[in-house]
């Protein structure tokens, strides 16, 4: 199968690496990005082709990676779709609730597969711990997700990117069970979220807290999962899962050798050979841009 890799930035980068470590399911045909400069620094290093147009790159793949700034989804997935290329797109889906529900229907129509990159459900840890919950019930969850600010975050939404993560991971982790109304505060700069910090309940009563921040001294990846038998503490970044029952610790650290992006995106290429409906699909996009779209409208607003 040939794909191709739209956006050659940090994200767009790790994309390229991956599908090149994945010869025996895809073959990379090459690159698109609108800034030339920057698509010529990725051909060069990884010495794969640089397509002139957007055009000229759909007219020769089956599916393509879209990892571009979120407010050129929509366009670049209509024009995918137009093609009958197929797509992941990196979260989120799109801007707007109404531009997500439009892609997915021309999707749909299309015969268009539509993957949404909600990453972190092929992280092993976050699968394993899905494991650990799934005979336990659950009272409360805290997640923090916070990074040092750098200029390249300047008018980035921390809501859309650390938050959105932990919010398709609490979704995962509670199922069919019902989030209700979203308590937010949080610090406005440069006139896009920058912390956050947000309660919720569900319908079942579990209470889940979530703060993303760009403002911490260093890169902080946590869940803390209490349930009505255990005290369940997970270090994403280093990989380990920390249980207490009556007192008693048990340690697990997560060893796997296949990235979380190489696992996603082989689930994206095996979706379209086998013709299955994607793990992460567009409708599963739309339920967690609808909820961050409403905390982020809600920190702008400054309700909580």
């Amino acid at each position: 199968m040939k794909v191709g890799v739209i956006g050659t930035g940090n994200m767009g980068e790790n994309h390229v690496k991956t599908y090149l470590a994945m010869k025996e399911h895809c073959q990379l045909v090459g690159i698109y990005d609108n800034d030339p400069k920057q698509g010529r620094q990725i051909s060069d290093k990884y010495t794969i082709k640089q397509f002139q147009s957007l055009s000229e790159l759909l007219r020769s793949v089956d599916a393509v990676s879209i990892v571009v700034p979120t407010e050129y989804h929509y366009e670049i997935g209509l024009r995918c779709i137009e093609n009958k290329v197929h797509i992941f797109m990196e979260k989120p889906i799109t801007d707007t609730v109404d531009q997500a529900l439009d892609l997915i229907e021309k999707a749909e129509k299309a015969g268009v597969k539509l993957q949404v990159g909600h990453i972190e459900l092929f992280n092993p840890l976050i699968q394993t711990l899905a494991e650990q919950l799934s005979d336990q019930t659950i009272i409360e969850l805290d997640f923090h997700r916070m990074s040092p600010y750098n200029e390249k975050l300047k008018n980035v939404d921390v809501v859309k990117d650390l938050m959105i993560h932990d919010l398709y991971i609490l979704q995962s982790f509670i199922k069919q069970d019902k989030l209700l109304n979203f308590f937010s505060m949080g610090q406005i700069i440069e006139n896009t979220p920058k912390h956050a910090s947000v309660l919720t309940k569900s319908e079942a009563g579990v209470i889940a807290k979530l703060t993303a921040s760009f403002k911490s001294k260093r890169k902080v990846r946590t869940i803390q999962i209490l349930t009505e038998d255990a005290l369940i503490e997970a270090d994403i970044l280093n990989n380990q899962l920390k249980i207490t029952r009556d007192l008693v610790s048990q340690e697990l650290r997560i060893h796997d050798t296949i990235q979380p992006l190489q696992r996603q995106l082989t689930d994206f290429i095996e979706c379209i050979r086998s013709d299955r409906i994607p793990t992460v699909t567009g409708y599963d996009g739309v339920k967690t841009l609808q909820k961050a779209n409403e905390i982020s409208k809600a920190l702008h607003q400054k309700q909580f």
